[in-house]
């Protein structure tokens, strides 16, 4: 095995030598690409001399020893080895060259090598890392970018092209219901009116229950400013008498409960959701036309073609939630359990590889109770074989996934949970009341300490095991030292934040404008960077950054994928026919929240 790779590499190499003596890669003055590595590693690289950065050790530092045997590809200068090398995928430098021998080992050890690769993949304008240097893990953000840049690169082609297709199916669609208006007959008739009637008033009653405390109302008015007549108009009545009569002494105590929950998220999102409802309900007016109405649904991503094999599949979940879906969290460590938490109260766990589509595991709850909680689930966290749960009936409750979701505690926070963060030894819990709730899992009396370092509702959260990092919807970031039990810094922004990532020595966030915000963290001392604008136009309400990766989604509708580099590098944008209402990310696994009853799974193609 070690012989076959080393006669690869060295061949490898003499290609290289090959194509730079005669020029036969034209102006770019590289060797030829290699089929098998990524896009990005197809293009050549920059002179290296140009891009070594000040202050740091030549390759040849690291050179082995002249008096070491030396042949094929051992026997080149250190120098062109290491250019030969930089051109190889960077999981064959990490994990196959050092099999073939101590020398080529040595390559992966290289950081200039590294920084160099990270150039010629972002482009050598692009700042990265966006924070500090120092201690910066270069082989694993190379080796996150290029399978980045492999899966996502090509799925935005594949997007691209799969929405010029839509459009076009959209524009027949038009044809037909203009050639219906016309008087021309219309596939589906009018016998299925009534059904398609019946299942509208379902969804408006819906509405009315989980919407109506966002602020926003929808006249649907006729021509003379009456509701237009709908096919099957008395028993259309009696099932709205007979929902209304139902759904009003409950909907009446939630909006009550929760009127004042809602209304930290802002105008901003009530306008947005606004939107998405009067597209809905408007499909409801064509009803009383006496025809069926053909509405556009969230199309599921087709097959590609055989000749361009897309290096990532999504999967939706069976639909099992009877309301949006505000929160996902992908959990175990290897993306293979999703946890999702809802509005119609519940928690469910997923296992996403039972099967092709994904198979519903648990909905948790404790003995007795009807639901998970007795509000909306609008947070969740996870440490080891722990996920704790937050909701708008001011409660934390944990579950135990090793022994099948089981209930392990209920914890009463005082006020509705926004964000939950685990910690090894401490949960963190911030709330509507302007505090952040240290809690300790294990102990009968769970409440450690509870702070008040904001003057409004605390949005985000991010720690590690010194430092607690807060937003508020008072536009101000906070820093708390854990040991020193104290405040350390508190920076004020023109906006408020809704989501954090904390990774390394990177905070990265999103506001509720549709702006990135990265800030350091060393020793304490959070510091701003920049703020980026990457095409949110609304709240960002996920955020996931890592050192070669950058996932953020939006209540406009939009997930975008992104190097993290100063500006980021978008990749891919995704649109929804909702807006995103959260993300999670690992190993390799995208779960998102696209504003419904469903969850999509984006992950690597078998």
């Amino acid at each position: 095995m070690k012989t076959h790779v080393a006669e690869n590499v060295t061949a490898r190499g003499e290609e290289v030598m090959m194509s730079e003596e005669t020029g036969t890669n034209g102006d770019q003055g590289g060797p030829s690409p290699d089929p098998g590595t990524s896009p990005s590693m197809e293009a050549s690289g920059p002179d290296l001399h140009g891009l070594l950065p000040a202050g740091l050790p030549s390759s040849a530092d690291i050179s082995p020893s002249p008096s070491a045997e030396a042949s094929g590809l051992l026997s080149l200068p250190w120098e062109l080895v290491t250019h030969i090398a930089s051109h190889l995928p960077a999981q064959c430098v990490i994990t196959v060259l050092p099999m073939v021998c101590h020398a080529l080992g040595n390559v992966g050890k290289d950081n200039t090598a590294w920084q160099l690769r990270a150039h010629r993949l972002m482009g050598s304008r692009a700042g990265f890392p966006v924070g500090p240097r120092e201690d910066f893990d270069w082989p694993s953000a190379c080796l996150e970018m290029e399978r980045l840049i492999t899966c996502w690169t090509g799925q935005a082609q594949l997007v691209a092209r799969r929405t010029k297709e839509d459009e076009e199916a959209r524009e027949q669609v038009g044809l037909r219901q203009r050639a219906g208006q016309d008087g021309e007959p219309v596939a589906g008739g009018q016998e299925d009116g009534g059904e398609d009637a019946v299942e509208g008033v379902r969804v408006e009653a819906q509405e009315v229950v989980y919407g109506a405390d966002e602020g926003m109302e929808v006249a649907m008015e006729g021509e003379d400013d009456e509701m237009p007549p709908i096919v099957g108009g008395d028993r259309l009545a009696s099932l709205r008498e007979e929902l209304g009569e139902r759904l009003e002494d409950d909907a009446a105590a939630l909006m009550e409960e929760e009127r004042d929950h809602m209304m930290v998220f802002g105008a901003n999102e009530g306008q947005v959701g606004a939107l998405n409802r009067q597209e809905d309900l408007a499909n409801l007016m064509n009803l009383g036309n006496g025809r069926r109405v053909e509405t556009e649904q969230p199309q599921p991503l087709r097959s590609p073609s055989p000749e361009v094999p897309a290096a990532l599949e999504c999967i939706t979940l069976p639909s099992d939630h009877i309301a949006p879906v505000n929160s996902v969290l992908l959990v175990g460590g290897e993306g293979a359990v999703c946890a999702t938490g809802s509005r119609d109260w519940n928690v469910k766990l997923w296992d996403l590889q039972a099967s092709s589509g994904g198979t519903l595991l648990h909905t948790l709850g404790g003995r007795g109770n009807f639901s998970t909680h007795r509000g909306w689930v609008w947070c969740l966290a996870s440490q080891g074989p722990l996920l704790a749960s937050g909701g708008f009936d001011s409660t934390v409750r944990l579950w135990d996934l090793q022994a099948g979701g089981a209930e392990r505690g209920l914890i009463k926070s005082g006020a509705a949970v926004h964000c939950l963060c685990f910690q090894t030894d401490v949960l963190l819990a911030g709330t509507f009341d302007k505090r952040i709730s240290m809690y300790d899992t294990r102990a009968a009396e769970p409440l450690v300490k509870s702070l008040r370092l904001h003057g409004n509702a605390v949005m985000c959260l991010a720690a590690d095991d010194k430092y607690i990092i807060s937003g508020s919807k008072d536009c101000t970031v906070v820093v708390y030292d854990r040991r020193a039990g104290k405040g350390l810094k508190k920076i004020r922004l023109s906006s408020y934040l809704l989501s954090m990532s904390y990774s390394g020595c990177e905070v990265w966030a999103g506001d509720n404008s549709g702006m990135l915000h990265s800030f350091s963290m060393q020793a304490g001392t959070l510091k701003p960077l920049s703020q980026f604008d990457v095409g949110h136009t609304a709240l960002v309400t996920g955020i996931h950054r890592s050192p070669g990766s950058l996932y953020t989604c939006s209540s406009d509708r939009t997930l975008k994928v992104h190097i993290p580099c100063a500006p980021p590098r978008t990749l891919c944008t995704l649109r929804h026919q909702a807006g995103v209402n959260g993300l999670s990310v690992e190993a390799g696994v995208l779960a998102v929240a696209p504003g419904d009853e469903n969850v999509n799974i984006w992950r690597p193609r078998k």
